[in-house]
């Protein structure tokens, strides 16, 4: 793992000072709540301890120079000209750019980054690297650290500068997660609450080693066909109707399609609900059934898993430490999370490798994860 003391080195010998701050933001893995963001319902993620780092100093002027040390580069922009280009250092251009508009006045500075937090595994590197650098903004141009604002304004980096299309979850993670807990998400209202994770758990986060296809036109036909659920029911979301209320006029539901993805929606949020009142009741047995039922939803009834992900879902199932595993992110590839039995971990990682690849012919790469805190200064 990453630590401060060989970020300050490397920044010495970049810059040949000491840096004034190190600060870091955490990526993430959402445990349960899967496509009910746009759907105006609740999520259940949690901040992981793989982050992304920047060791800093202040600058007298308004330029910033940043070097990536994973990938040996350097990138400069100034602030008060920021122009639009390509490549990794435009996250942290579009968090200076949010800030600016939103009224920040910024201060220039020197930088090292680097991260431990896998990219392209759906982890959320991303919104690591866009709150780290929204927390060494606010050390050098002293302005008091506000969680939820943080991931708001690094949000709209990521949807207007970067052109990504992100919802919220990912940033609020990053910026407001608590070590220890995952983090109760309201879409509607971006209310958040702390859920702790059950002692003697560990979480794994299950890289199938294939990646998403064609997900933008299937995500958007998922987003309609939601989107004709709600209106069916006479509501603005799908969040809005109980699981008893879709049982009682399911049968009214013409097209079966609309009729299947309503049913994920609905049920998986209430299985948010309860995976909330099993963490507080540190149940995992219930906890580790809700990621299997999840999971079950998400292949049948909302039609996003893949063959490679219900092979390592099942490897991970058929481990007796294993309580529960689903698949996680938008899904057609990437990821699954497994919940396992923090005393068996090594062994669980060598079968479920083992078992996925005689099923599949692919390497499975597998992190064994602890819940974080948000972005700091270490």
């Amino acid at each position: 793992m990453l630590n401060s003391h060989t970020l300050q080195r490397s920044f010495e010998s970049h810059f040949n000072a000491k840096p004034q701050w190190v600060v870091r933001a955490p990526g993430r893995v959402n445990l349960i709540g899967e496509h009910t963001d746009y759907n105006d319902g609740y999520v259940l993620p949690m901040a992981i301890d793989h982050a992304i780092w920047i060791a800093l100093r202040p600058r007298e002027d308004d330029q910033v120079h940043i070097h990536s040390l994973d990938l040996g580069q350097d990138s400069v922009f100034i602030l008060n000209r920021i122009e639009k280009s390509e490549g990794w250092a435009e996250y942290l251009k579009g968090v200076a750019w949010a800030l600016q508009g939103a009224g920040y006045s910024l201060r220039g500075w020197n930088g090292i980054i680097t991260g431990d937090v896998p990219r392209g595994a759906g982890l959320s590197s991303s919104a690591a690297v866009e709150l780290a650098t929204a927390r060494a903004f606010a050390c050098t141009s002293g302005f008091d650290w506000d969680a939820k604002l943080m991931a708001r304004l690094s949000q709209k980096a990521e949807n207007q500068w970067v052109g990504v299309n992100c919802g919220i979850m990912d940033q609020m993670a990053s910026a407001a997660s608590q070590a220890g807990h995952a983090l109760f998400m309201d879409c509607r209202t971006l209310d958040i609450q702390h859920a702790p994770l059950p002692q003697g758990v560990a979480v794994a986060v299950l890289d199938t080693s294939t990646r998403r296809g064609l997900v933008g036109s299937a995500y958007n036909e998922r987003r309609e066909q939601c989107e004709a659920g709600a209106r069916f029911f006479g509501v603005k979301a799908l969040r809005d109707v109980s699981v008893a209320e879709f049982k009682a006029r399911q049968h009214e539901i013409q097209d079966e399609a609309v009729c299947k993805r309503a049913r994920h929606i609905i049920t998986e949020n209430q299985r948010v609900l309860d995976a909330m009142d099993a963490m507080h009741a540190g149940d995992i047995a219930t906890l580790g059934q809700l990621f299997n039922a999840s999971h079950v939803s998400l292949r049948d009834d909302l039609e996003v898993s893949s063959t490679a992900l219900d092979q390592i879902v099942e490897s991970a199932q058929a481990q007796s430490a294993c309580y529960g595993a689903r698949m996680t992110g938008a899904g057609f590839g990437g990821c699954a999370v497994a919940l396992v039995r923090a005393d068996a971990v090594e062994a669980f990682t060598q079968a479920v490798s083992a078992e996925y690849r005689q099923r599949s012919g692919l390497e499975a790469t597998i992190y064994v994860c602890q819940p974080s805190a948000g972005a700091s200064v270490e």
